[in-house]
């Protein structure tokens, strides 16, 4: 069974090729404005079905013969690390594509849209990469980051979020009821703002000025100011909205999965004034198979907070952890309808507080 999820991971690379299928049906049926949709369609319509009649999978490697061996094999870095010049090219192509084809305007703002969306599922695989330790796919998840003009995750997630997790202190971590529309337009400002407060801080213990040419953010972002300006170049007012809209999108995407991961869980207050220590019970996490094949095992997240250098193929299922009722696709539609996400999620949160409720207000 491991040796067959090992091949299912080169599910994680069909978004990529999905706007070329999805241009050529539309030139072959003629509604090359519909199929523009295409991936947003596939991505939040086809694949939760697909999630329900393909099942859930608890199956974990056994951390004696199987993680050793699974942690080494270069075949899981390939793809995770091909996915950086693939989208690079995508991008370019598809801005082609948007100048040349005669999109309506619903039809080009769908493939932007697309483009987007692919764009958010490569900030999950720049996420898998800024984790490890090997300077190689450190860089590529930086200039994966830098082509949706999203570099300052780079920083705030990994010294951020990781730190601040389920606590106040996280804008990525969401209250409980606390709606989306709410927690979105908060997570922009302050993780944008706390990523440069915790690179001048890295940089003056250093001794160094905050726009000293070691702060890496202003490398990631000259890299999205680099690009803009060759879009712009080449193609014009259309090349800037199209690179500035990818990424618009992309990093909603980002967002939103964070507003689903950890909503209303948070870590609980010491007597000593300190907060627990990060565990799988702070994460919400999801079984689907496909999504999880998809999304490089990010729907195991509690064991990634848990023990955050665990690469995907290793992430474990974990009893303790709380489950959502879902997969990711399906759960980022539902977070868009605060009336029917807080009827389907609070109670799940109100039960995993039982006896203490609290601890429901606490972090509000």
């Amino acid at each position: 069974m491991l040796t067959l999820k090992k091949y299912s991971y080169l599910i994680a690379v069909v978004p990529l090729v999905l706007p070329l299928l999805m241009l050529e049906a539309g030139r072959a049926t003629g509604w090359l404005n519909l199929f523009a949709w295409g991936v947003p369609l596939f991505v939040f319509g086809i694949i939760p079905v697909l999630d329900l009649i393909l099942g859930k999978d608890a199956l974990n490697p056994d951390e004696e013969a199987d993680t050793p061996r699974m942690n080494g094999q270069l075949f899981y870095r390939v793809i995770t690390i091909g996915w950086v010049p693939a989208y690079a090219i995508l991008l370019v192509w598809s801005m082609m594509v948007l100048a040349a084809e005669p999109f309506s305007f619903i039809g080009g703002l769908g493939w932007v849209v697309s483009i987007g969306i692919i764009g958010g599922l490569g900030i999950n695989v720049a996420h898998e990469m800024i984790h490890k330790d090997d300077r190689l796919e450190t860089l590529a998840g930086g200039l994966l980051l830098s082509l949706v003009t999203y570099a300052g995750f780079k920083v705030e997630h990994l010294r951020g979020h990781h730190v601040h997790v389920s606590t106040p202190g996280d804008a990525s971590s969401a209250r409980y009821n606390q709606s989306l529309y709410h927690f979105l337009p908060r997570a922009y400002t302050r993780n944008f703002i706390n990523a440069w407060r915790l690179e001048t801080a890295r940089l003056r213990r250093k001794g160094l000025a905050a726009f000293h040419w070691r702060n890496e953010l202003i490398w990631w972002y000259g890299l999205s100011a680099l690009a803009l300006a060759g879009f712009t170049l080449a193609f014009g007012w259309l090349g800037a909205v199209f690179f500035l809209g990818q990424s618009f999108i992309a990093l909603n995407l980002l967002e939103v999965v964070n507003y689903l991961e950890h909503y209303g869980l948070h870590r609980r207050k010491l007597e000593n004034g300190r907060y627990e220590r990060t565990g799988p019970e702070h994460s919400w996490n999801s079984n689907y198979f496909l999504t999880n094949v998809f999304l490089f095992h990010l729907q195991r997240h509690s064991d990634h907070h848990a023990w955050a250098k665990r690469r995907y193929q290793i992430l474990r299922h974990h009893e303790i952890a709380p489950q959502l009722p879902a997969g990711y696709a399906t759960m980022f539609v539902l977070a868009f309808i605060p009336p029917l996400w807080k009827k389907i999620m609070n109670p799940r949160v109100e039960a995993y507080y039982e006896g203490e409720s609290h601890q429901l207000t606490l972090n509000t």
